[in-house]
C-alpha cells in the first residue's frame, strides 16, 4: 500500500502555489491600477540617479557576501570544506527560489538538496549547518528589530496601521523566540527523547538539540556567524536606503526622507513580506510600504509603491543572476520541489532517529 503522505504534501504545496499566484496577480493589479500613479512613478524612475542605483545593487552584494560567510563559518565548524565559489553559487541558488518561485520553503529546501550532493557522506551536518543558519539570522533580526522598535516605538504608533503592523512583527519574533528558547530548555534539560514520537515539529527540535551541542562548543565561530548576521540584515536595509537617495524620496514637508525613518520600518517590511502571502513578497511588499511611509512619512502612495519596486528590483538582479545559476548546474540533477522537499524531510527524520539511537540526545 502507497504512503499518502507525499501526495498529501504535494497537493499542499500545489494548493499554496494557486494561492500565491492569484494573491501576486491581485496584488499587482492593485499596484498598477491607478493611471496617474503609474506616471509618477514611471517619471521617478527616469529621474533616478544612476550612482546610488549601482550603491543599491553592491548593498545587496554585501548581503550575498556576509550570508556565504556565515555559512561558510557554520560549515567548517561541521568540518564541511567546500569551496568559496561552490558555496557562493548554492546560496544564489536559494537566493532565485526565494524571489521567483511559489512556495514557502523553495529556496531552502534547494539550497539543502543541491549542497548533500556535494557531501553525500556528510548530508546530516550539511542539514545541521543549513538549520543553524536559519537559526542565527533569526536571533539577529529579532535583536535588530527590538533595539529598532523599543528606540522609535512613539513614532510607529502615531497612526493605528503601523502601531498593527508593528505588533504583527514584533507577534511573529516573539512566536519565534518563543520556539528558539524551547527548544534550547528542553535540548538543555535532555527532555528531547521524552517528547511523544507522533508531536509536529520532533524531528527538528531533536535536530536543533545536536545542532546546540556542536554549535555551543564552538562558541567563537557561532558568535562570529552571528555579528555575519547583523551585517546581513543592515546591508539588507540599506538596499532601500540607496534606492530612496537615488529616487530623491521626500517627506510631506517636501524634505529627503530621514534615512533613520526608512531604516525604522525596514525591518516589518521585510519580514512581513517574507511570509509566503505572494510569490517573493510581490504586492504585498508595496502595499506594506504605502501602509507605513504614507501616514509615518508623508511620502506618496505612488513614491512609496517606486521604492518598494525599486529596492526589490536592485535585489533581484542578484537573484537573476541566481537563475543562470540554476540552468548553468549541472541540468541532469535538476529535481522537482515536492522530491526535493521530500528529501529533506527524511533527512530531518533520519538525523533525528540516528542521534536518540546513538545517545547524542538525553
Amino acid at each position: 500500500m502507497s504512503n499518502p503522505a507525499p501526495a498529501k504534501s504535494n497537493l499542499k504545496r500545489q494548493l499554496m502555489t494557486v494561492i500565491q499566484i492569484v494573491v501576486t496577480v491581485g496584488m499587482l493589479a492593485w499596484v498598477f491600477h491607478d493611471g496617474t500613479q503609474r506616471r509618477q512613478m514611471w517619471e521617478a524612475v527616469t529621474r533616478a540617479r544612476l550612482e546610488w542605483l549601482v550603491a543599491g545593487f553592491l548593498c545587496y552584494g554585501i548581503v550575498e557576501l556576509l550570508a556565504s560567510g556565515r555559512w561558510y563559518i557554520l560549515l567548517r565548524v561541521q568540518g564541511i570544506a567546500l569551496g568559496w565559489l561552490r558555496l557562493c553559487a548554492l546560496f544564489m541558488l536559494g537566493i532565485f527560489f526565494n524571489m521567483f518561485m511559489p512556495g514557502g520553503t523553495g529556496g531552502d529546501v534547494l539550497k539543502v538538496l543541491y549542497l548533500i550532493k556535494e557531501i553525500p557522506d556528510k548530508k546530516a551536518k550539511g542539514l545541521l549547518a543549513v538549520v543553524m543558519d536559519r537559526l542565527i539570522g533569526l536571533m539577529a533580526l529579532i535583536l535588530i528589530s527590538g533595539v529598532i522598535i523599543a528606540l522609535k516605538y512613539d513614532w510607529l504608533k502615531r497612526d493605528p496601521v503601523p502601531q498593527r503592523l508593528t505588533w504583527t512583527l514584533l507577534l511573529i519574533l516573539a512566536s519565534g523566540l518563543g520556539g528558539i528558547v524551547f527548544s534550547f530548555v528542553i535540548s538543555g534539560l535532555g527532555l528531547v527523547h521524552k517528547l511523544p514520537p507522533r508531536m509536529p515539529l520532533r524531528d527538528t527540535l531533536v535536530d536543533l538539540s545536536v545542532a546546540y551541542n556542536a554549535y555551543a562548543q564552538a562558541w567563537p565561530a557561532s558568535l562570529l556567524a552571528l555579528f555575519a548576521s547583523f551585517g546581513v540584515h543592515i546591508a539588507s536595509f540599506s538596499v532601500y536606503v540607496c534606492a530612496a537617495l537615488a529616487l530623491g524620496v521626500t517627506n510631506g514637508h517636501g524634505q529627503p526622507l530621514p534615512v533613520m525613518e526608512l531604516l525604522t520600518v525596514m525591518p516589518i517590511i521585510l519580514t512581513l513580506s517574507a511570509l509566503p502571502i505572494s510569490v517573493g513578497g510581490m504586492g504585498v511588499r508595496e502595499a506594506i510600504f504605502v501602509a507605513l511611509l504614507v501616514p509615518l512619512c508623508g511620502v506618496s502612495p505612488a513614491m512609496s509603491k517606486t521604492l518598494s519596486l525599486t529596492g526589490w528590483m536592485l535585489s533581484a538582479a542578484w537573484g537573476a543572476i541566481g537563475g543562470i545559476i540554476f540552468l548553468l548546474y549541472r541540468p541532469s540533477d535538476h529535481t522537482k520541489m515536492a522530491d526535493a522537499e521530500l528529501q529533506v524531510q527524511e533527512l530531518v527524520h533520519e538525523i533525528a532517529e540516528h542521534a536518540e539511537e546513538d545517545g547524542e540526545v538525553k
